[in-house]
């Protein structure tokens, strides 16, 4: 099974959960992308890193880093290696002298540890294969053959989900589907995914 490197390419403001974020990463060599639902805590130490800001004091992630370093552990990839029920599952590879561990992490910590380390970021073909959303070389969606889940929540915290467009029919889903690709809403996408696959079972 394969590993496809990814790259964070960005956040946008949840539409449908207050206080919640899109975190989008993107295959580095390909047009597929994946929206991950996660918390706003997550997204401003990831959106502080990518704008390469320096708060005033340490965040959680920044003291993970100062603390690892301190015990000359270093953090050397993050890998998202399971996407079950709507949830994705990361792990950090870290490294001590000759050791290799494996630490089990949320993936919106996992990305933000990535990042401050400079660490690359990886998925399965399978995963990505299941989640990616996929555009054409214009921007403009290719077949709607793509599944997008709401990501890092549980199911009660992602109860609002696709509920909203249990009344709409198939062809309107896959209308709705096409116009937030298309307009890069992620998140919408991803809900509206999941509608779509519900009937499907």
């Amino acid at each position: 099974m394969g590993k496809i490197k990814l790259n964070v390419l960005g956040l946008s403001y949840s539409q449908t959960q207050t206080g919640a974020y899109a975190l989008v990463l993107s295959e580095e060599d390909g047009d597929r992308r994946i929206p991950i639902i996660i918390g706003g805590v997550e997204a401003q130490s990831i959106a502080i890193q990518l704008e390469e800001l320096d708060p005033p004091r340490p965040l959680t992630h920044d003291l993970f880093k100062s603390f690892a370093e301190a015990f000359s552990v270093n953090v050397t990839e993050v890998n998202i290696y399971r996407l079950e029920e709507g949830i994705f599952y990361s792990e950090l590879i870290c490294e001590k002298g000759s050791n290799r561990i494996r630490i089990d992490s949320r993936t919106s910590d996992a990305v933000a540890i990535a990042l401050r380390f400079k660490c690359p970021i990886y998925t399965t073909d399978e995963i990505i294969e299941k989640a990616g959303i996929v555009l054409s070389i214009e921007g403009e969606p290719q077949e709607p053959t793509i599944t997008a889940p709401t990501a890092e929540f549980s199911s009660s915290e992602t109860s609002s989900s696709s509920g909203e467009f249990s009344d709409y029919s198939i062809a309107q889903l896959q209308g709705m589907l096409d116009d937030a690709i298309r307009d890069e809403d992620y998140e919408k996408a991803s809900l509206i995914r999941d509608e779509l696959d519900k009937r499907g079972e």
